[in-house]
């Protein structure tokens, strides 16, 4: 990897042609022209001058005609600009749980060959820069990861093998949309053809993954942000555990103060009164979110599993022999 190409062999329009081509799948001529500002025959002309640098400039001609970067054992180098560069070396250095080893053998690799102006950057930021440890992920697949990404650029259909919580198999058919990271594991957001629907996937149970290489036109999702969509789809889902609480108090005091935007749903039913609810496969999860609700100090009422109540119970009767210590 190179982070720039002398000017006398890569001019600047050069350069920023080869970065749109390398950052998307295709591109129309019309729309690569655009970007540059050019006329469509000046961008043929650099088309021509990257090819005869040895990128592999793959065009198709008439109407829906277009450019693309393909793959090979020949591809010249990754060029990167300064801004770039740095930001690869900030995500990798905190990495996303489940790829931490990858992304450490990258980092060494990529300040290798950073320029001499760059190296005193990232060693500033090694120095200054981490991310909270996560607990591994379990079976987290960086090939997966990367499969699962370039479908969601490209707008492909994926096919996969997905276990979920019950540990039964089965083949989906899935348009991604978005993958995000939270807490210890990736999710895949999509929507499944199979269920006509919107569905999540924990990454670390997908195998199996293969583009079929059909395109689709991408839905709009529920929620404009991913990530606030895959925040209420844990929240409304039914897992082993589940408890509402009744509370007298108002409905943003509840969500400021009790944590766990993924599993925890309040909703206001009036001005000074709010209906929580949380499930979870972990019992314990759900009892920290009522326990935190009742330490509110308001009134409350709670309906929950007998499990639920149980671990309450048991709670309470720990912290009736608590004592304060002596000031």
């Amino acid at each position: 990897m190179t982070t720039r190409a002398p000017r006398s062999a890569m001019p600047g329009r050069l350069l920023r042609l080869l970065s749109l081509l390398q950052g998307r799948r295709e591109w129309s001529g019309r729309d690569l022209a655009d970007r540059l500002g050019v006329t469509e025959r000046t961008l043929r002309r650099d088309v021509h001058r990257l090819r005869e640098l040895d990128y592999p400039v793959a065009g198709t001609t008439g109407t829906a005609g277009g450019y693309r970067l393909e793959s090979g054992q020949q591809l010249p180098p990754l060029l990167l600009d300064d801004e770039e560069a740095v930001a690869v070396a900030l995500a990798l250095a905190t990495a996303a749980p489940g790829i931490e080893d990858g992304c450490t053998q990258a980092l060494a690799k990529l300040t290798r060959v950073l320029p001499a102006r760059l190296r005193p950057q990232l060693a500033r930021m090694a120095d200054t820069v981490a991310a909270v440890p996560h607990r591994q992920a379990a079976g987290t697949d960086p090939d997966v990861l990367a499969t699962l990404a370039a479908a969601c650029r490209d707008a492909e259909v994926v096919t996969f093998a997905y276990r979920g919580r019950s540990a039964t198999a089965g083949v989906r058919r899935v348009e991604p949309h978005h993958l995000l990271t939270l807490r210890d594991n990736w999710y895949l957001i999509g929507w499944d053809a199979d269920r006509d629907d919107w569905r999540t996937f924990r990454v670390d149970r997908v195998d199996d993954v293969a583009s079929t290489r059909h395109r689709f036109r991408r839905r709009a999702l529920p929620d404009t942000d991913p990530a606030a969509y895959l925040a209420r789809s844990f929240a409304s889902a039914r897992y082993r555990y589940t408890a509402h609480v009744r509370i007298a108090l108002p409905a943003e005091v509840v969500r400021s103060a009790v944590p766990g935007p993924m599993s925890w749903q309040v909703t206001a039913t009036g001005p000074d009164r709010c209906a929580a609810r949380v499930s979870a496969d972990s019992l314990t999860l759900v009892v920290q979110h009522v326990s935190a609700a009742a330490a509110l100090g308001a009134d409350c009422e709670i309906d929950a599993d007998p499990e639920v109540v149980d671990r309450l119970h048991a709670a309470a009767r720990h912290l009736t022999s608590a004592t304060p210590t002596p000031r």
